[in-house]
């Protein structure tokens, strides 16, 4: 539904459902953090269960992905993608809902030194990020080290997105329209951090076909595009929850080097590269809910 449709007042029962979730996103993010796993873990579970079309996606990709796995092997890794994305949903409401510094003492940051040399070129920097489902509770707990901006997409919800927008402006210095190009190299030519995710499938007119796991993949063309108007270091970046369930480390990376190099195809590898060794540490914990490779070269069949 377009946001145009919506009613003018936030009273609507059509906003009931939105007030019920950010309701339970904020009461959530106080609970007890092994109760958070535990209720986290039997959200990814019910859906699992409840949405088998969800489950075709994420298996389907799985497959693709990761061929030496066998059913079984695989049929585990679909209930653990669940189950770690029902954790992000509890991680996220407590990185919109409460001060980060709570959890400092929980965050390990390795490789800090490499966005510090990145920062000192004095041309600002653009953090590339992955969606794993630790994604928001990442990128609050990363401000604590490094103020910064943050690429977001606009939810289709105009009451949640206004809570979520609000979330991010709190922990961020500007939540960015990912379809503002001009704020992004704005706030990159001001010196700023700007942490972006191009991880996902928008479609064969902003993308090129590069391979992720060996599978070509429509790979969006504005990371290099950003870097090459900008002028900025292009510094890739994980943030994982560790096996303790208790624990997170925060990675940074050299920037990439010779990005953009002119060849939209060959920029594309390089940052896939580094999104494959940064799913194949963790891979339960991405989000492969969504359709990656659903746009396909042009004679193949579709995957989904």
């Amino acid at each position: 539904m377009s946001k145009r449709n919506w009613p003018d007042s936030y009273a609507h029962p059509r906003f009931w459902p939105a007030w019920l979730a950010i309701g339970a996103m904020r009461l959530g993010a106080w609970l007890p953090w092994r109760l958070r796993l535990a209720i986290g873990r039997g959200l990814g579970l019910l859906a699992w269960a409840a949405v088998p079309r969800r489950r075709h996606i994420v298996d389907t990709n799985l497959r693709l992905c990761f061929p030496q796995l066998g059913d079984a092997e695989r049929a585990k890794l679909v209930r653990e993608t669940f189950e770690a994305n029902g954790i992000g949903i509890l991680e996220t409401a407590t990185g919109w809902c409460r001060d980060p510094r709570h959890l400092r003492h929980r965050v390990t940051y390795k490789g800090r030194h490499h966005l510090d040399a990145a920062y000192a070129q004095g041309k600002g920097v653009l953090v590339v990020g992955i969606h794993f489902s630790t994604l928001d509770l990442g990128g609050a707990l990363h401000s604590l080290y490094f103020p910064s901006d943050v690429v977001y997409r606009p939810h289709n919800n105009p009451l949640f997105d206004r809570f979520m927008t609000r979330a991010r402006s709190r922990i961020f210095g500007e939540a960015i329209d990912r379809h503002d190009l001009r704020g992004v190299v704005r706030r990159i030519k001001a010196g700023h951090i700007v942490w972006y995710s191009p991880d996902q499938d928008f479609g064969r007119d902003v993308s090129v076909f590069a391979p992720l796991f060996g599978i070509e993949a429509a790979t969006i063309r504005l990371t290099a595009k950003i870097a090459r108007m900008t002028g900025a270091p292009v510094v890739p970046l994980m943030f994982h929850r560790n096996p303790d369930d208790r624990t997170y480390t925060i990675e940074c990376h050299p920037a990439l080097e010779d990005f953009p190099s002119g060849d939209e195809v060959s920029d594309a590898r390089q940052v896939n590269a580094f999104i494959e060794r940064a799913i194949g540490k963790y891979p339960e914990q991405y989000m492969w809910l969504h359709r990656r490779f659903k746009t396909r070269p042009e004679g193949e069949p579709e995957l989904y």
